[in-house]
């Protein structure tokens, strides 16, 4: 879980930048005057130790002449007043310690090379310096003056400039915030108060708010008039688009009862249709009949393979005004939801087919106890349709077999009839499920293409869905869920 973002206002941001921008001005200010006079006190030291270093020079020539050793410990231990010198010697040419002086456990000073041309030099390590002066007696070098100091007064230097320029920072800062602060209530307090605006224009959905500031400043008047001026646009929008959902409304309601209307007649005219067509059917079912029954041979040869399919051309009939009056039954009566026990309707639908065809041999497994609120009567349709489909393509298998189950996925109840029949291809299985859409041959399986259709539409309107798995020769699954019933 991420931690949650801290808000912060742009009027305190601006104030703490403004604290900021103050703080690093003056460190960047206090970082360049302690520089700046640390390396003027440093100058000056060397300056100092130079000039020092040429002094006892020039007083212990003489000592130097008349190897007068003492002499020269005098002249150097002059240095005493010096608080920074640690330790001074002189050397002869040879590079031979003629005299020195030394502060306390200090070691004197080791002779450096002086650079060619010049009688005196120095060098710097960090708080030491080492100054260096030649001894010239009449042209010569007669010796060389070493004065090596450390800079304590440059570390108190530095440490006082610190705590000066320290308070002198926190004062700065406390007015930069103070200031801030009285700067921010110009400043801020319209970008506030715009900001309330749009928060109350969000939450209520007003646009006819529009904001106002106390305070005249050029951004803030073309922040202003944008805003309102975006307000104002989305006003105008919003009540466009309300008319404009309003009159949508009224179009689909009336789209919608004209629709429910021609559905209402298309449904009756094909149920009258189809009830009508039963009379004349059964007429010539009975003429059929009445022929066979008193032709005594009359019709045998050629005229008999007539009359055979002028029956099955009326059962064919008969069949399919049945298919169109189920299809139309199934989106037009009114449901009767009840406990229902599917298996109990599969196993009468199953021994129906078995007494019907004595001679198929089927293998049928059904699950006990797949029960569901629905309609019994469309429900009814829906099974004989499925079942008969796995009667109709197992007819070419031995062994064939049929199931009927329930299982659970994702929590709902799925039913599913399943054979070993012919089975279809699954990239056409979208095609299964619409109005004399046929993946086989009237030749090789019988059928007018209704049945699974209707199927679709009762388990629609039972608030479930219908879907098939297949596989060509291998058999087929059709699953169905009954999630809740749409009247």
């Amino acid at each position: 879980m991420k931690p949650p973002v801290r808000r912060t206002s742009i009027a305190a941001r601006l104030t703490w930048m403004n604290v900021l921008v103050s703080g690093i001005g003056l460190m960047l200010a206090y970082v360049s005057f302690l520089a700046y006079n640390l390396y003027a006190y440093r100058q000056a030291a060397i300056s100092s130790l130079s000039g020092e270093a040429q002094i006892i020079g020039s007083n212990s020539a003489s000592a130097i002449i008349f190897n007068d050793v003492d002499s020269a410990r005098i002249t150097l231990s002059a240095l005493k007043s010096s608080s920074e010198v640690v330790s001074a010697a002189i050397y002869t040419p040879s590079g031979d310690l003629f005299a020195q002086y030394v502060q306390g456990a200090n070691l004197p000073p080791m002779p450096r090379e002086i650079p060619q041309g010049s009688t005196h030099a120095d060098w710097v390590d960090g708080l030491d310096i080492l100054a260096g002066s030649q001894i010239v007696l009449q042209g010569k070098v007669a010796g060389t003056v070493y004065i090596q100091a450390r800079l304590h007064g440059l570390r108190k230097q530095a440490i006082q400039y610190a705590t000066i320029a320290g308070v002198v920072l926190l004062l700065c800062l406390f007015v930069a915030l103070l200031v801030g602060n009285i700067f921010r209530r110009f400043l801020a307090r319209p970008i506030v108060s715009l900001s309330e605006t749009a928060r109350m224009v969000s939450r209520y959905r007003d646009y006819s708010l529009r904001f106002t500031p106390q305070q005249s400043y050029d951004e803030l008047q073309s922040l202003t008039q944008a805003f309102n001026e975006m307000l104002t646009e989305i006003q105008q929008r919003d009540a466009a688009l309300e008319q404009s959902k309003a009159s949508l409304e009224l179009r689909v309601e009336e789209r919608t009862a004209q629709l429910q209307a021609a559905n209402r007649e298309l449904e009756a005219f094909s149920y009258t249709v189809a009830h009508d067509m039963r009379a004349p059917l059964q007429t010539l079912t009975n003429i059929c009949y009445l022929i066979q029954q008193t032709d005594h041979g009359e019709f045998s040869g050629d005229r008999a393979p007539m009359l055979v399919q002028l029956n099955a051309s009326v059962e064919a009939m008969s069949t399919m005004i049945d298919d169109l009056l189920d299809l139309s039954r199934s989106t037009s009566s009114a449901l009767h939801l009840q406990q229902l026990d599917l298996s109990l309707v599969a196993t009468s639908i199953l021994n129906g087919l078995a007494e019907t065809n004595p001679d198929r041999q089927v293998e049928i497994e059904i699950q006990s106890r797949c029960q569901v609120n629905a309609d019994p009567g469309l429900m009814q349709i829906a099974l004989q349709n499925l079942i008969r489909n796995a009667w109709k393509f197992t007819g070419l298998r031995q062994p064939a077999k049929i199931e009927f189950g329930c299982t659970k996925r994702d929590g709902r109840t799925v039913f599913f009839v399943r054979d070993n029949g012919a089975g279809f291809d699954q990239s056409f299985a979208d095609r299964l499920f619409k109005p004399f859409q046929r993946l086989h041959a009237v030749s090789e399986f019988p059928g007018t293409g209704i049945g699974l259709a209707t199927v679709e539409r009762i388990i629609r309107r039972h608030g479930g869905e219908v879907w098939a798995e297949g596989e060509v020769d291998k058999g087929a699954t059709f699953y169905f869920t009954l999630d809740s019933a749409k009247t």
